[in-house]
């Protein structure tokens, strides 16, 4: 812990002693005066009154006892990026809903057949067939917004979830120095079969408190031009950068607006295009206008079974053309 000092209370008081005359009616110095009146200034001790307030300790994610076994190196536990404490409750797209009615009547089935102990295996069967034949054919036939439902699934994979899958050690790079470091875009060295890779993806949240804490995968300026230096840093040491995508778009509040969004987005574009090293983009699930192209511009662009690119999204395009982002679903 640290303890921080706070001075308050300072008082300087003046008094100003002058000799003056009643000219006129009206109490003062003659102008005529003014230069020849003795003028004196009598200066009072400062109060200083002071508060002692004990701050928390830091939070450190490193544990006590770090194994140095763990997977991904003992340098993961540097990382924030934790096992979440409580398992994600289950989220049901609305065009999900026929199939939980099957799941429903599979769990009442198996518990009445507990209950009574009589054998209902030839139902349950049956449920079960017809809930994998609806399966295959609910997903088989999916409509376009219903894809983009699934592309922003709250339980989707984020990117840290895959770099975790799929990298050997992982080291988690920080900041644009510039005094910022937007936790909308991770950046990191990884490595694969020990070949190093310069990993950048935006980063979405799992729960409430994660999303509003990496701003729900929306980028600010900052983001991209930490983007931007990784990049330089890999064409430097000759490291293959690849790139997740999964954002809305770039963040557009005012502020973001007035540090230069739409400079640093362009910067990383033509920056992208002059890099010796290959560059290889994956869309892992929603790829939102010009704040997704800001990491994208790639030698190969790949994209996982439904996923979505797009310039700009349904309900912006509904909401411009029929004047209602209800209408998102004709696009």
């Amino acid at each position: 812990g640290f303890d921080s000092v706070f001075f308050s209370c300072i008082y300087w008081n003046f008094s100003f002693g002058s000799s003056s005359k009643l000219h006129n009616g009206v109490s003062g110095i003659p102008l005529k005066t003014l230069g020849k009146a003795p003028f004196s200034v009598k200066k009072r001790d400062a109060t200083v009154a002071a508060k002692l307030k004990k701050g928390k300790k830091h939070d450190y994610p490193w544990p006590a006892d770090p194994d140095p076994n763990v997977k991904g190196g003992v340098l993961t536990h540097l990382s924030h990026f934790k096992p979440l404490k409580e398992k994600q409750k289950p989220v049901t797209l609305d065009f999900e809903k026929p199939l939980v009615e099957i799941e429903k009547k599979m769990i009442d089935v198996r518990r009445m057949a507990n209950e009574t102990g009589l054998d209902f295996s030839d139902q349950i069967i049956l449920l079960e067939n017809k809930y994998q034949q609806a399966l295959k054919d609910l997903y088989r036939h999916l409509t376009p917004i219903q894809r983009v439902h699934i592309a922003r699934h709250p339980n989707r994979p984020t990117f840290l979830d895959h770099i975790f899958s799929i990298t050997d050690k992982f080291v988690e790079l920080h900041g644009d120095r510039s005094g910022y470091d937007d936790p909308a875009i991770v950046t990191g060295i990884g490595t694969i079969d020990d070949r190093r890779y310069m990993f950048i993806g935006q980063q979405k949240g799992r729960n409430t408190k994660e999303n509003i804490h990496r701003n729900f995968g929306m980028p600010t300026p900052h983001g991209y031009r930490k983007a931007l230096r990784m990049m330089y840093y890999a064409d430097h040491h000759g490291f293959p950068i690849v790139t997740f995508i999964d954002t809305p778009g770039a963040y557009a509040d005012l502020k973001s607006e007035e540090l230069g969004q739409g400079e640093a987005i362009a910067h990383n574009l033509r920056t992208m295009f002059g890099l010796k090293v290959p560059i290889v983009s994956i869309v892992i699930g929603e790829g939102g206008s010009g704040g997704a192209l800001a990491i994208g511009c790639a030698n190969k662009l790949l994209m996982l079974e439904n996923a979505v690119f797009y310039v700009a999204s349904p309900e912006a395009c509904a909401a411009i053309l029929w004047k209602t982002a209800k209408a998102s679903p004709k696009v």
